[in-house]
């Protein structure tokens, strides 16, 4: 198996050492990791080469001119097959994989799954989280997974399985299942929800895919400070929340 795990990042120069750390810091280091720098502003890229040229991990750097974590993803996935990637993963560059991430990824493909969702928790390194907050956020999430499954955009004859949430921070796929689906949408975050648009493409070629309790992610908040409870779930609930600020960083 030759593993790949691509970061989509764009303007992250204060946080994705922590998320490249993160990975270092992997009980299974046996894989390769890339980032696509998308467009960044900041000195993202910089930091990126800054941390690979003191690291024992293998770093990639590749670039994206076209904004959009649909556009990001696909090209590194595809940068990854290229190389000779047989698997590939993908978190974000606000995330923390937990240090188990990628064996419980590798041991999910060892029981025969092609594609394989996890588990995003809250991260509690940026924000003071209060008690209903640590307790409320995977419960929402619980909630728009429920929701997700009786969307009628989620519904179809052609689906050869039901629909099962996975976050594009947690996520990781066959590079033949990748190939077959047609992979993320090559779209911006406030246009597609891309992680969701991969799911349904890949339920229409196989159904061999599931979410796992133990690939676990620890994801930013930031978004739902800026956003609100009510605003964060009407963003996710097709965009019918839009805010001024897509990207809160």
């Amino acid at each position: 198996m030759d593993l790949w795990v691509i970061v989509p990042a764009y303007n992250e120069v204060k946080g994705i050492e922590a998320t490249l750390r993160a990975l270092e810091e992997q009980d299974d280091r046996d894989f390769t990791l890339l980032v696509v720098d998308n467009a960044s502003t900041d000195g993202t890229a910089e930091a990126v080469r800054a941390y690979a040229a003191a690291s024992s991990l293998t770093v990639h750097l590749v670039q994206e001119e076209h904004k959009g974590t649909g556009a990001a993803s696909d090209t590194g996935m595809r940068h990854a097959i290229a190389q000779g990637a047989t698997h590939l993963a993908r978190t974000d560059a606000d995330c923390l994989p937990r240090r188990d991430w990628v064996r419980a990824i590798r041991r999910a493909f060892g029981d025969g799954l092609e594609m394989v969702g996890g588990k995003l928790r809250p991260r509690n390194d940026e924000f003071r989280l209060k008690l209903w907050e640590r307790r409320l956020i995977p419960f929402v999430v619980e909630v728009a997974a429920a929701f997700g499954r009786l969307r009628p955009g989620n519904r179809d004859d052609a689906y050869l399985g039901p629909y099962v949430m996975m976050p594009g921070a947690t996520v990781a796929l066959t590079a033949s299942l990748y190939e077959r689906s047609g992979g993320f949408p090559r779209t911006a975050i406030e246009e597609v929800h891309e992680d969701r648009a991969l799911v349904n493409r890949v339920r229409k070629v196989t159904a061999a895919y599931a979410s796992r309790r133990d690939v676990v992610v620890y994801g930013s908040v930031r978004r739902l400070r800026a956003y609100g409870l009510a605003g964060t779930l009407a963003w996710y609930a097709d965009h019918h929340y839009r805010p001024e600020v897509v990207d809160v960083r």
